[in-house]
């Protein structure tokens, strides 16, 4: 059995949490975000990971800072045989270094491909048919210690960034308990990831990169709808009379099939809504007009009374 400090906010690290807390490894203490001001009422909204700790009575942090000497002090004194870290910020080696056996961090792709903040979006937008999960010890740069685990998974076509997010969380979960087994019984040889001249990145994604490229094939633009979807939603910019919206799209489908149309033009109808893109066409199923609800693409259509104001 070891004792574990749990460092981890979203959904996705809660249900580590929540796995270690249900094997008969001890959580001596978990650490979160400060509580976030969200909604529209901007109330202080705590994480997943805090509700939960909170719910099984256990030892919290919030530290605003991490090199906080009050803090590094009590999680000292706390005596963990390990830190597991999912999901958290970057740590300082005053802090990563404190537990006996290390810090380990549970990073979703199989590593040394898809370092960075969105693993699980770019390998579904690269059009991935496998990804998983990496356990390993943390170092001063991201995402570069020494592999413990790794776990494999399908990405199905039906598959986006939401539903591959919910696998590898579950995965991602059963591969902490075994990482964990394997330092308690000294039966894990770490080593070094490896050496790969260009490995594919995965870094944060900001509002510019979610407009679709219809200059791309139909399937690129495909994959980068799912790798998007649910969030943080693929967009295109449509002109509805004289103003321009923005119309967020999370599902389609594609056809590969020539035409002599300019990619990102569309035509719009109550029958049909389909986007021209380089090699093909792209049809949305599921939308969302800035101000609106979001739609089936049926819906959508149904509600438009003129269509003539829609424009490229």
């Amino acid at each position: 059995m070891l004792n574990v400090v749990f460092f981890g906010t979203p959904d996705f690290a809660k249900a580590s949490l929540e796995a270690i807390f249900n094997s008969h490894h001890q959580v001596v203490g978990v650490v979160t975000a400060p509580d976030k001001a969200s909604g529209r009422g901007m109330k202080l909204t705590p994480s997943p990971v805090k509700v939960f700790a909170e719910e099984k009575k256990l030892n919290l942090f919030q530290p605003e800072k991490l090199k906080n000497p009050e803090f590094l002090s009590a999680i000292q004194n706390l005596n963990a045989d390990v830190f597991v870290v999912v999901a958290f910020r970057m740590m300082p080696q005053v802090l990563f270094s404190i537990p006996r056996l290390g810090t380990f961090n549970l990073h979703a792709s199989l590593l040394p491909d898809y370092r960075g903040a969105a693993p699980i979006n770019y390998a579904v937008i690269n059009g991935e048919t496998k990804t998983g999960v990496t356990t390993f010890f943390i170092n001063e740069k991201i995402d570069e210690g020494s592999i413990l685990l790794q776990a494999e998974a399908d990405i199905l076509p039906e598959d986006n960034a939401g539903t591959l997010h919910d696998k590898l969380m579950k995965i991602g979960a059963e591969l902490v308990i075994k990482t964990l087994d394997g330092l308690a019984d000294n039966s894990i040889q770490e080593r070094p990831q490896p050496a790969k001249e260009n490995p594919k990145t995965a870094y944060k994604i900001f509002k510019e990169d979610l407009r679709i490229d219809w200059n791309q094939s139909a399937e690129t633009v495909h994959n980068f709808v799912r790798g998007m979807a649910p969030n943080p939603t693929a967009f295109t910019i449509l002109k509805v009379g004289d103003e321009e919206k923005s119309l967020k799209i999370f599902k389609g489908r594609f056809e590969i099939k020539s035409h002599s149309r300019e990619p990102g033009d569309f035509d719009i109808s109550k029958n049909e809504f389909k986007f021209y893109t380089k090699d093909g066409i792209y049809y949305p199923e599921d939308v969302q007009m800035q101000g609106k609800k979001r739609l089936p693409v049926k819906d959508f259509l149904n509600g438009i009374q003129n269509f003539e104001e829609y424009k490229k």
